[in-house]
Parts: C-alpha cells; structure tokens; sequence
C-alpha cells in the first residue's frame, strides 16, 4: 500500500517504523516533512503539514492509498473535510472531521461532549472574556489547587495547576485579558483538581469500532522525580504496572465505549486514534483530555509493542472491519527515554551536530526535532530523540535505554535517569 504519513517527529518516526517492519517492507511509505529518522523507513516529501493543496496534489500524483495524519494541527484546521473533495475521496483518511477534533481543539467542547454521555471527569466551569467577573468570583471560593486551562490548542503548555486563589486570579487574568496563549484562551476551563496516577489508553476507531492498542504512562516534568516545568513529554513507559485487567475493563466499560457510541450517536465523523488522558484516583478511572491523535512520545513505546502491522489496522478501520481484528502486543516492557537541547522547554540553542546514532544496536532510536545539513544530522527542536529499548520489567529497559543514549552526543544534550522510576 502506499502510504503518507503527514508529520515529521517522533511520534511520526514511530508510526513508520511500525510500518516498514510489522508491513515487512511491502508499503512504500512518504512521510511529509519527514525527518532523517523517517528517511530511513520510506521517503520523505519536502510538504508543510498545513499546506492541504500541495499534500493534495502530491497524494494524486503519486497515487497514495491513504493517509495518516501524526500531529493534531491539521486536524483541528479541516485536513479530512479537504480531503472529501470528489478528487480525493478514493484515497483512505485516519484522521477526524474538524467538527471531530474539537475533542482535542477545544477543552470546553470535550467537558461537554463528557458530560452528556456520562464520562467519568473532573467537575469544571467555563468562562470567555465577557464573563471575566463572574470567573473570578467562581475562583476565590474554589477548593485548592486549582486547574486552569485554555480552551485551545497551546502546544502543550496551556495548563496551569494553582496552589492559591492569588495565583489562580493571575493566571486566569493573564489567560484571559492578557492573551497568555493567545486565542487558545479565548476562553478558560476551571477544572477540580485530581489527585491520582495518570496513564493513557490509545483507541483506533471509525466512529462505530474500536479496537485498544497498549498503553502507555509518560513524563511531562523536565527534572527528575517529575519536578520543573512541562516538556512534550520526557519519556514513556509501556505497559502500565496498575492497568491491570480489571482497572482496563473500566476504561473500557465506563469510557471507551461510551465515547465511541457518543461519536455515533451524534454523528460525528471520526476515523481514527482517540488518545485518552485517564488519571487513576481510588481504584476508579477519570478522563482527564482527549487527544485526537496518538500521544509523542507514548508511540515510541506503543508502536514497538504492537505486534500487528498499523496499516493493515488503519485498512481495517476504513473498511469497517475492526471486529475481525486481534491486536497482538510484546508482552515485554517498553521504555522510551526522550534526549533535549539544553534549555527545553524554555529557549535553547539549534543546530548542534549529532553523533553516535549509529553506535546504538540493541534499541530504537527514534528523531524528532533533527534535520540533515551538510551531510550531518544536526538538531532542530527541542526534543531531539528518543531511545527505546525492551526489558523483562521496566527497570531493565531503563538501563538499556540509557546505555543507548550514552553513545549518543551533541552540545548541551540531556535526558532524564529516572523514567518510570515509581515502578522500578
């Protein structure tokens, strides 16, 4: 089948990687914009992600099969809705309709979307601009802590935990009034805070069928003992300790199905991967985001452990023949260990020559933020790369991951030693 993968990170290195070694080779895979890691698994296309027409034009000349949309960007913009053109239809789409990927674009329309279909989730309010005052009345008779969030899209960072009224009123101003996210906070969700352990469940669904892929735990704190600011994620663990087969028949029962039969029920076009952000709080499982795509850097440990070929999945889920699969998962640990510029996730420095990927032959390395120039792979972001590695337990691919990485070198390079440290 041929096939493109629209990103060029991680978590799309991840996706092709399943495909080019679970597919034994027999799909030609472009992935666009690709990066040096990808290059090694298809082709990689010079295409901007946003840019629908050439991606388009490139689909129609090359004759792709389908398409496989990584990050949530174009999917909130309306990449399927483009893609329903009469020209285009023919080729296969995972991904949601932009009417879909508000589950993810707008945190209000999620909470609602939880709501009526009686989702397990944290109480939470919603305030615009206009209802400034109202807000910050709500705020000061808040329990603490207090979680602030913008309703859009904020790369990750438009979260806010608040241990007092007076920090809460600051940010939820600076949100608000001072644009802190700009039109990602348009409007702010209030949210109770959960205390709990947090994992994530990844579903592949048309709207109707689903099927639950492994999941996944990961670490968003840049220091150890997830202490310091929020990253995109510092690594992952796979499978989760205490996502015992009873704590997963809840998922499923309390949250996975009635969110497929919300979809369904209020037709909402959706094909693809929901990414649910659970959070565990006395045995009991809450929903704490959705996603509209699978997580990064959780893919680099998903992806390795499912054992089935993802494009023979996504062909399924097009063709509405989810029923007939079996998902076959390593029944190994996986653990990812993600490698950064120094000064993540605040500013840091690009373009620093990378050496020793080739010296790592017992784990996955996986590229996102890395670009060629010169003939060298050079960095370009601030999460470099990733080294993923098996284990009998979780302690063991920790150890090997990090002996990867130690023969990896560039300029101001760091990773966190303790991934999955609360279960070693």
């Amino acid at each position: 089948m041929r096939i493109l993968i629209l990103g060029g990170g991680g978590r799309e290195h991840a996706l092709a990687w399943n495909m080019k070694e679970r597919g034994n080779g027999k799909h030609e895979l472009y992935i666009a914009p690709g990066n040096p890691g990808t290059a090694s698994c298809g082709t990689n296309i010079n295409i901007s992600i946003s840019d629908f027409d050439a991606l388009a034009d490139f689909c129609l000349k090359a004759q792709v099969e389908m398409v496989i949309a990584g990050p949530e960007e174009p999917l909130v913009k309306g990449v399927w809705d483009f893609f329903q053109k009469e020209e285009l239809k023919h080729i296969a789409f995972i991904g949601p309709s932009q009417f879909g990927a508000q589950l993810e674009g707008s945190k209000a329309f999620a909470k609602a979307f939880m709501q009526r279909h009686n989702i397990p989730t944290a109480a939470y309010r919603e305030f615009s601009g206009e209802q400034f005052e109202a807000g910050l009345n709500y705020l000061k008779q808040h329990s603490l802590p207090i979680v602030l969030k913008a309703d859009g899209l904020a790369a990750g960072k438009g979260v806010v935990i608040c241990q007092t009224h007076e920090e809460a009123i600051f940010e939820f101003e600076e949100m608000l009034v001072q644009a802190k996210f700009g039109d990602a906070s348009k409007t702010v969700v209030v949210e109770q805070f959960l205390d709990g352990i947090e994992m994530s469940a990844f579903v592949l669904t048309n709207g109707k069928e689903y099927i639950l892929l492994p999941e996944a735990k990961d670490y968003k704190r840049i220091g150890e003992k997830d202490s310091g600011l929020n990253t995109g994620g510092m690594g992952a663990v796979s499978p989760v300790p205490f996502a015992t087969e009873a704590f997963m028949q809840k998922v499923t029962d309390q949250i996975i199905v009635p969110t497929v039969k919300g979809l369904d029920k209020e037709g909402i076009n959706y094909t693809g991967f929901i990414f649910i952000g659970l959070i565990k709080v006395n045995e009991e499982p809450l929903v704490i985001e959705y996603n509209c795509r699978m997580g990064d850097p959780e893919t680099e440990v998903v992806m390795p452990r499912l054992k089935n070929d993802l494009a023979a999945l996504c062909l399924a889920t097009v063709q509405n023949k989810l029923s007939e699969i079996k998902i076959e998962t390593d029944p190994k640990a996986a653990v990812t260990v993600v490698a950064v510029s120094g000064g993540y996730p605040e500013s840091f420095e690009k373009g620093y020559k990378i050496e020793g990927i080739h010296n790592v032959t017992d784990s996955i390395i996986f590229q996102a933020g890395t670009k060629e120039h010169e003939g060298h792979v050079v960095t370009s972001g601030g999460r470099v790369l990733c080294a993923t590695s098996f284990g009998n337990n979780i302690s063991e691919a920790v150890a090997k991951s990090k002996e990867a990485l130690a023969k990896i070198r560039f300029d101001d390079m760091y990773f966190r030693k303790d991934i999955g440290y609360e279960f070693e």
